[in-house]
């Protein structure tokens, strides 16, 4: 079984300048009870590691607008223009990765792997200061592998040995980075006994999770802005 936690225990270990991976898109699938619940405690100075910044003050939004990171690594910002003007001005060290070598930096490091090679860079600013290969006459960058000291991923259900169900988009870098934290917290909607949950509907198997947090802030009460 893995510790059911409140909201506010589950992050009591995640210190100033951690690095926290947060997963989803555009806010869907966001740990919104996670992210509340670290807001309150007052961290800051994290690195944090997501798709997006989804939209200002909502989900992982809210830890750029609330200026709770020192450093973004991330695929998209566009969405969240509070991300682009702390960027521009220096207050927000912010990284851009492509995001299929976004996920498969997060991947070779649940995997274990020294990192992944791919052309996807070659010829502009994202290949500045990274090693580049020749193989069979093709450049390939070396991506080397990112993992984070947390990771908050919300599930629809999860039962209590931590097994449990993503649906649809809210699964986005889910499962990668599950594999690529040393401590995973997952927020669940619904929590259910073992062999509750059928094992057709695993997403993200148990032997990931560190532990459970019953979900506060529903999905439901996200309204996205244009």
């Amino acid at each position: 079984m893995k510790p059911i936690l409140t909201a506010e225990k589950a992050v009591e270990d995640i210190k100033d300048g951690a690095t926290l991976m947060v997963a989803g898109f555009m806010g869907c699938g966001n740990a919104f009870t996670l992210i509340d619940a670290l807001i309150n405690k007052g961290s800051k100075a994290l690195n944090l590691i997501t798709s997006d910044t989804a939209y200002p003050e909502v989900g992982v939004g809210r830890l750029i607008c609330q200026n709770r990171a020192a450093t973004l690594t991330a695929s998209h910002i566009g969405t969240n223009p509070v991300s682009g003007q702390k960027m521009n001005s220096g207050e927000l060290k912010v990284t851009l990765v492509p995001q299929g070598t976004f996920a498969e930096r997060i991947r070779a490091k649940g995997a274990g792997l020294g990192g992944v090679l791919t052309p996807t860079g070659i010829g502009t600013a994202v290949e500045e200061g990274k090693q580049k290969l020749n193989l069979n006459g093709k450049d390939y960058l070396l991506e080397l592998p990112m993992g984070a000291d947390f990771a908050f991923i919300k599930a629809e259900v999860a039962d209590k040995y931590g097994n449990a169900f993503l649906p649809g988009a809210t699964k986005n870098m889910a499962v990668v980075m599950a594999m690529a934290a040393d401590h995973v917290i997952l927020e669940a909607e619904k929590i259910v006994e073992p062999g509750e949950l059928d094992p057709e509907k695993v997403t993200i198997p148990g032997i990931f999770v560190s532990a459970i947090v019953k979900s506060t802030l529903p999905a439901a009460n996200l309204q996205l802005k244009p």
